[in-house]
């Protein structure tokens, strides 16, 4: 090497042996509350725990998840998650009922491969129309598919009630069927699922719906295929709501009608993406946190000091008026969602011992 010895360049280079500590000391967060989640909770959980806390938890964090790939990274709007709920849990049915040996988790594959076709018919409006246009064009796919599953019984298995059942767990000969072992199938689903979206999000193609989402003329000026992202977009989106349908009827409720997946369970789903917040992965899970959890401690404190004061009935309004309230509340103290006061805090408390 002649000449002079080059300058070193603050932030273009960083020596490779600092990199491992910092990654080590991200990462030590992530191992804990997946340690906690894997073996700290199965072993401790109850039943009531795992049947009505953690596993509608989880289903609602994914149904989320796929809302919010839609509309939190690519802009569109959508009011038929529910229907596309409904089509990967009924066509995982008829998968495990009309093909003998075919494994659950192939099933359920299928069944969200379904959804994601379905979701992509109705999608195709979205070329030309978007914003309030394009929620009346969903919303048209959540009517649709209520109806088929009701008026064609053979999706039912030609149920009188139009009911399904769910099947065995069975993975791998190991059965699924213990609320502890719903709870860890759900877990996993959700769990690989979400460590697709987020390389999926961070990938050249998350890149091209986040484009799509902030200015889409621009996007088409760079070069950036609008159909393409679009499409796969509203595919990959109901594919995830597919798949939570699927647990959602089997590992949660154990058995479904076409009317348990509703206009309100959309507006449910739409409500954990906005809550959450939009366009962030951990937003779908601090807004299912949201919707699962303060019901369950609005009815607990509700039942500790309201008994015999307010009337049963009007203390259960009353929890619906409380709930309400604190959703708007929430939306208009921070329209970002809980993921932006979460990061918020972490940003304290990073800065806090440089502060004092």
């Amino acid at each position: 090497m002649t000449g002079r010895q080059q300058p070193l360049m603050f932030g273009t280079y960083r020596p490779s042996g600092l990199l491992a500590p910092r990654t080590l000391v991200r990462a030590v967060p992530r191992l804990a509350l997946f340690a906690l989640a894997f073996v700290v909770v199965p072993l401790v959980g109850n039943d009531y725990l795992f049947s009505a806390v953690l596993i509608p938890f989880l289903v609602l964090s994914l149904a989320g998840l796929g809302l919010n790939i839609l509309t939190g990274y690519t802009g569109q709007l959508s009011l038929g998650s529910a229907a596309f709920m409904a089509v990967g849990a009924f066509a995982t049915y008829n998968f495990q009922l009309r093909v003998p040996g075919l494994p659950l988790l192939v099933s359920m594959a299928l069944g969200g491969l379904c959804a994601s076709l379905v979701g992509v018919a109705f999608g195709l409006p979205s070329l030309r129309i978007k914003g309030f246009y394009l929620i009346v064009s969903t919303l048209a796919a959540q009517f649709f598919v209520e109806w088929t599953l009701t008026k064609f019984s053979w999706f039912s298995n030609n149920s009188s009630s139009g009911v399904i059942t769910a099947p065995r767990l069975l993975v791998l000969g190991r059965d699924f069927g213990s609320p502890s072992g719903r709870y860890l199938l759900t877990l996993v689903i959700v769990s690989v699922l979400t460590i697709i979206a987020a390389n999926l999000v961070r990938s050249q193609t998350g890149r091209n719906w986040m484009a799509v989402r902030d200015m889409d003329v621009a996007a088409r000026v760079i070069g950036i295929p609008i159909l393409r992202a679009k499409v796969q977009a509203f595919a990959v989106s109901s594919f995830y709501c597919g798949v939570a349908g699927a647990l959602w009827a089997f590992a949660y409720l154990g058995t479904v009608e076409p009317h348990g997946f509703d206009l309100d369970r959309s507006f449910q789903i739409l409500f954990i993406v906005i809550i959450g917040g939009l366009g962030s992965l951990s937003g779908a899970f601090w807004g299912a946190a949201f919707i699962v959890l303060l019901p369950i401690l609005l009815g607990n404190l509700a039942s500790n000091f309201l008994v015999g004061i307010v009337e049963p009935g009007h203390v259960e309004n009353l929890q619906k008026i409380v709930f309400g309230s604190l959703i708007v509340f929430f939306l208009v103290k921070e329209p970002e969602g809980i993921a932006r006061l979460v990061r918020s805090a972490r940003q304290r408390i990073s800065l806090w011992p440089l502060e004092h």
